[in-house]
């Protein structure tokens, strides 16, 4: 106990100096906050525009706002960006009855959490919140260690029903032999619940969402909480955020002792913090004087993405960022009337970024929230979890004396290169795969290149399955494109390796295994959805120099990537390639080596998508053959060797070439 009561005056003192500390910059957002527009102001160009871009995802009507603009000052930027925030968030406390309802769905995964002693005598209260179908979040002051979890326990229910009598309670002990995992500086704790999933399916839980934008300065919050070890409540809304401090946020509300480990929701229902301190604000009356804080969802998702955990709780905590149902389990969809045998209509669930919102009562969905899994007798897509075993690109696997390394980095691409956390030798921003590789652009969140090897002879002819993207765990979340830049609009997730190009071996098994790792999303590019599904030029390039070509072994070696210019357009916090670029190489049947450069331009597709999300614009995307030089200026990677042995630098006068057949190709 003497611990503990050290450890929470730490974290109290730090909360105290991080609010003192920020009074003068609290203040003057406060005075902002104040003034007509001033939502649109009082926080970071880039923190405002993602917020607007998140708010879209509810709110149809709302077109994503380009940063550059409003930290330029940007007149029309700036209005449009206060008219949407005011619209939107000062709502004069009118909202869709739809709020109520969702917030009824995120309470019931919230509980009281029982803190005992090594005797199992009562010592306190704090609150927690199911993060996953078997995870428990609250604070670390609340659950410091193993041992304290292990006697600890947590009450569900402990409230009243709509018409004033107790509902019965629901208690389940904690299980941190499964799983526990802590830490005193961002003042979190997980831990694995002992419950069998029949018992727990009813309470649900509330998904963490790694993506920016849930919340900004000026946002309202609302906390459901154990007050006091008390009944469950809300502090509804009538709350604000008044700053972002690194990992915290700063906010005004109605908090108590028992509150510490509740979840802190934005309007959509979306975690946004994990509330843990109130410490005084001298000097701020307008806030009563107190000022709140709560860990940021994103920073703690952040570091529990760099965890190595042991290969059973990795499972467990790989269960944050698993997408799917959240909702309360509610029986079997056929016993709840609707029309066709789906669930009656009900309150919409929170948003997890990745599945389309639905009705509460909805039979479960799958790990994308559209259907439960693939029909019998299909394979899904799916990434085993072995990446030591993955080999990647082979540079000398056309043979013949003629080994084709991977492209070089410019000097200062070097350190904007995604590092491979698993790695041990370098270079370490090389991400292997079966069959391929992929260098990753950490700023972009896109490849700089893909390197894949493609074998004809070996090749295995794979159905299309229903499609598993998922994120890769050696690379930063942050540094990588996920899922949150394609939802609601005509973009499509690009393969840069064709999902069949790496799909061959000994085996079909092997064939799979590669097939299924083109879903990475490290392997992925926005691509419009005309441009990427359009059965062009492009698409066959590489069947027909395996096929058709001079080629001696059917073997090719094939770079693919996006051109990454500074001017791209931004939408959702990435920046749209406008161009594709792919070098191929072979071996030719007389022994040559040849290698021939390609260009795709979806430049008028894509016009046009900042501003208006839902009305792309539509042209023309054409395929040429150009020189390996021209990849390398447009790129400044470079290709060594296949600059020699590209044919167009044999002949005259030649240059970029467009190509409507492949046998237009200059081999």
């Amino acid at each position: 106990m003497e611990l503990r009561t050290t450890q929470a005056g730490r974290q109290q003192d730090a909360v105290a100096a991080r609010v003192a500390g920020r009074t003068p910059a609290r203040g003057e957002r406060i005075e902002i906050l104040r003034r007509p527009g001033g939502l649109a102001r009082a926080d970071e160009p880039e923190r405002v525009a993602t917020r607007i871009d998140r708010l879209s995802r509810y709110h149809p009507d709302v077109c994503p706002i380009n940063p550059a603009a409003i930290r330029a000052g940007d007149a029309a930027a700036v209005t449009a960006a206060g008219v949407t925030l005011e619209r939107i968030i000062q709502t004069d406390d009118l909202l869709g009855v739809a709020y109520l309802e969702g917030g009824a769905v995120a309470a019931r995964a919230v509980g009281r959490v029982n803190i005992r002693d090594g005797r199992g005598r009562l010592t306190g209260y704090g609150t927690g919140s199911m993060v996953t179908a078997e995870l428990l979040l609250t604070n670390h002051h609340v659950l410091p260690d193993a041992d304290v979890a292990a006697q600890s326990g947590i009450e569900f229910d402990y409230q009243d029903g709509p018409d004033g009598t107790p509902l019965p309670l629901r208690a389940f002990a904690l299980d941190p032999g499964r799983f526990f995992l802590a830490d005193a500086e961002l003042d979190f704790a997980l831990v694995a619940v002992a419950g069998a999933p029949a018992e727990l399916g009813p309470f649900g839980f509330n998904r963490l969402i790694e993506s920016e934008g849930k919340a900004i300065v000026g946002d309202f919050v609302s906390i459901v909480q154990h007050p006091c070890g008390g009944k469950k409540q809300v502090a509804l809304r009538e709350n604000r955020v008044v700053d972002v401090v690194d990992s915290f946020l700063h906010y005004e509300t109605d908090t108590q002792p028992g509150s510490s480990g509740s979840p802190v929701f934005n309007d959509q229902w979306e975690v946004v913090a994990l509330h843990h301190a109130s410490t005084p604000a001298p000097g701020h009356d307008e806030l009563g004087g107190i000022v709140n804080e709560g860990l940021r969802v994103s920073r703690l998702l952040a570091f529990l993405r760099r965890q190595s955990l042991p290969p059973a709780r990795q499972l467990l905590l790989d269960g944050l960022f698993a997408t799917g149902s959240t909702l309360p389990s509610t029986g079997p969809a056929e016993q709840l009337p609707g029309p066709a045998g789906l669930a009656r209509p009900g309150p919409v669930a929170p948003f997890d970024g990745h599945a389309p919102r639905r009705p509460v009562g909805l039979a479960a969905a799958g790990p994308t929230g559209l259907v439960a899994g693939p029909p019998a007798g299909r394979e899904a897509a799916g990434v085993d979890p072995g990446y030591p075993d993955r080999a990647g690109y082979d540079p000398l696997f056309l043979g013949g004396g003629h080994p084709v390394p991977l492209p070089a980095l410019a000097a200062g691409q070097v350190p904007l290169a995604a590092v491979n956390r698993q790695a041990t030798a370098g270079p370490r921003y090389v991400l292997p795969y079966h069959h391929f590789s992929v260098v990753l652009h950490r700023l972009r969140r896109l490849a700089f290149f893909t390197a894949v090897n493609i074998d004809g002879n070996s090749s295995v002819r794979l159905r299309r399955e229903p499609d598993r993207w998922t994120l890769d765990p050696r690379v930063a979340a942050d540094e990588q494109t996920g899922e949150e830049v394609y939802a609601a609009n005509p973009l499509d997730r690009g393969h840069l390796v064709r999902r069949l190009d790496p799909a061959w071996g000994a085996s079909r098994a092997v064939a799979k295994a590669a097939n299924d790792d083109t879903f990475h999303f490290t392997n992925c590019s926005p691509q419009h959805e005309d441009f990427n599904q359009n059965k062009t030029t492009w698409a066959g390039l590489e069947d027909y120099l395996l096929e058709n070509a001079d080629n001696l072994d059917l073997r090719v070696s094939v770079f693919t990537g996006p051109v990454l210019a500074d001017d791209d357009d931004p939408y959702r916090g990435v920046q749209l390639p406008r161009q594709f670029w792919k070098v191929v190489a072979m071996v030719r049947a007389d022994g040559v080596l040849s290698a021939t450069a390609y260009l795709l331009s979806q430049a008028d597709l894509i016009a046009g998508l900042e501003l208006v999300p839902a009305a792309f614009s539509y042209g023309a995307y054409r395929t040429y053959q150009v020189p390996v030089t021209r990849v390398e200026a447009l790129t400044l990677l470079s290709f060594g060797a296949l600059r020699d042995a590209d044919p167009l630098a044999r002949l005259e006068g030649t240059g970029v070439r467009e190509i409507d057949d492949p046998r237009q190709i200059v081999l």
